[in-house]
């Protein structure tokens, strides 16, 4: 006999609902029953998400008959998504991304108006890790590509500037790759975290991004061969900027005439955000920026305005306002 104390099975403690639900005899009383218990839920948020995710997720099952062997296949295939992610991969997100689900997400909860700039998607490598650069300083270390100076101001919608802004910023390596894709990372590298100076301005040098490849080698990757869709994503420089008072903002730029700017498998690319790098042929102006092999370089010039928390609050009540009207006046129809 084992001497391990006697544990028993407990339950949440919560008690059964007060009224009978009938036993599901047929798949539509499933749903319904399911739909009442919903009503339990005591945050009405939660309640409204909840009732709106069930009655869409069993009207998928219902209108494609969805088969035990396929739903096995789906649980198989969201089972493998979490066992990729890793403290550095976020296999998760990836899935978010390139169902578009990100970027809607990021769309409806960040609207913008009075010339602020538009977001873009976060994407999957963001990190905490980022060292500290100073104002001309470079975020990637020397051989990482093609020099890159990035420049602007970060200010208010009526052109003040913002003094001391939060701006992390990060970037792949001429290969398609971000640091953390590296097994033998040992520190941060092109990325970093800097602040605008007293005028808002902000400086600071780089490489020329490339398009490249989101990761193929797990289950997002099997899902986009499956769709018959690419797996590439548009050149693009990312950047996240934060100020007490203003609304953050999480956006990248795209440099004009890559081939995947209209496609982007993950939907990031906005009209606003492609932008045009100048030609800088000058070896001494490319030394004077800092730049140690001298030559040449690329010059991106961006200036990144901002909401305040309330501009962007008041932005989104009348975004959800319109919304609500529409819905009504759909139901109404119908």
């Amino acid at each position: 006999m084992s001497d391990a104390p006697e544990v028993k099975a407990t339950s949440n403690g919560i008690s059964p609902p007060s009224f009978h639900l009938p036993l599901p005899d047929r798949p539509d009383i499933i749903t319904a029953n399911i739909q009442k218990l919903t009503e339990l839920t005591p945050n009405p948020r939660h309640r409204f998400i909840f009732k709106a995710l069930i009655k869409h997720l069993h009207q998928f099952v219902n209108e494609t008959s969805l088969t035990t062997d396929e739903w096995m296949a789906a649980i198989d295939f969201l089972t493998r998504t979490g066992q990729k992610c890793t403290p550095l991969r976020q296999e998760n997100i990836l899935l978010s991304d390139v169902l578009g689900v990100s970027a809607l997400v990021d769309a409806l909860n960040n609207p913008v108006a009075g010339g602020a700039t538009e977001n873009s998607v976060l994407g999957p490598f963001f990190t905490e890790d980022a060292a500290d650069v100073g104002f001309g300083e470079s975020i990637a270390s020397e051989g990482k590509g093609d020099y890159m100076y990035v420049e602007g101001r970060i200010l208010t919608t009526d052109g003040q500037p913002i003094p001391n802004a939060v701006i992390e910023t990060w970037e792949t390596d001429d290969h398609g790759f971000y640091d953390t894709q590296y097994t033998d990372r040992s520190h941060p590298d092109c990325r970093g975290r800097l602040r605008s100076d007293d005028d808002g301005k902000f400086g600071y040098r780089a490489v020329v991004p490339v398009a490249y490849p989101i990761p193929g080698d797990g289950p997002v990757g099997e899902l986009l061969l499956l769709l018959g869709r690419h797996n590439m994503r548009p050149n693009h420089l990312h950047m996240m900027v934060e100020a007490p008072g203003f609304h953050k903002l999480v956006t990248a730029f795209y440099p004009d005439g890559c081939d995947y700017l209209r496609s982007d498998c993950v939907f990031g690319v906005k009209k606003s955000l492609v932008v045009n790098l100048k030609d800088v042929v000058d070896d001494e102006e490319t030394r004077k920026r800092g730049f140690p092999q001298g030559g040449s370089f690329k010059l991106l010039q961006y200036d990144i305005v901002l909401l305040t928390e309330d501009q962007s609050a008041t932005i989104r009540a009348g975004v959800e306002e319109r919304y609500t009207i529409t819905q009504d006046h759909k139901s109404n129809k119908s």
